[in-house]
């Protein structure tokens, strides 16, 4: 059973819900010791151990992959900007209270333009044809977990990709997919860093 309510931070809400199971977000002193290296890397990466990483230390294996796949993701065919269109459009659809903030934190430090951080975090059209494109063709492969018609597929390449960024995307969304699910299992809290970036799902207007 999950009990919510509102906390007001620099103008944003979070919400917060009380689960029946605490999970340990560790530090370098607590961490299983094969997970105690992953996490100084995430010290020389970000200066900091965001929470996730934190909470994955549980499992050192869990850590370890989740950072091989964010290394690799970042080499992958797909510019910094349409990684970022992946990310953040995977993390709104899985409603990742955790990832989205964090996200559109790293969104910015990359320059992502703000418009298109914008239209992502609401779910909006990107005013750019063929980042749309992308964020349509990634929806569709979350939704339909990966049976994307032929139809779409034609209109993903006919957009300007190639059949090597499906496999890209599909590479970023098995990234995400280990963080938002275990961001709802422990309802990591929202790194200070990124507070200012509170997110929550608009919620569906019904028809009329």
């Amino acid at each position: 059973m999950t009990t919510c309510w509102q906390t007001p931070i620099m103008g944003a809400v979070i919400h917060k819900r009380q689960t029946m199971t605490e999970f340990t977000i560790h530090t370098p002193e607590t961490a299983p010791a094969d997970a105690k290296p992953l996490l100084d890397n995430s010290i020389k990466a970000f200066g900091r151990i965001p929470n996730l990483h934190g909470v994955m230390a549980e499992s050192p294996e869990h850590l370890e992959a989740y950072q091989t796949l964010h290394t690799l993701f970042q080499k992958t065919s797909l510019s910094s900007v349409e990684q970022n269109v992946v990310w953040l459009t995977v993390n709104v659809e899985h409603n990742c209270h955790y990832c989205v903030p964090a996200h559109t934190g790293i969104a910015h430090m990359q320059k992502v333009p703000t418009d298109i951080i914008s239209a992502l975090r609401e779910e909006r059209e990107l005013p750019d044809a063929k980042l749309e494109a992308l964020r349509q063709f990634t929806l569709k492969t979350v939704r339909n977990r990966g049976v994307v018609s032929e139809a779409d597929v034609e209109a993903f390449l006919a957009a300007g990709y190639t059949q090597r960024h499906i496999l890209d995307i599909v590479l970023g969304l098995a990234q995400k997919v280990m963080s938002n699910y275990v961001n709802h299992f422990a309802d990591t809290p929202v790194d200070e860093a990124f507070q200012t970036f509170a997110w929550e799902k608009k919620e569906a207007v019904p028809a009329e």
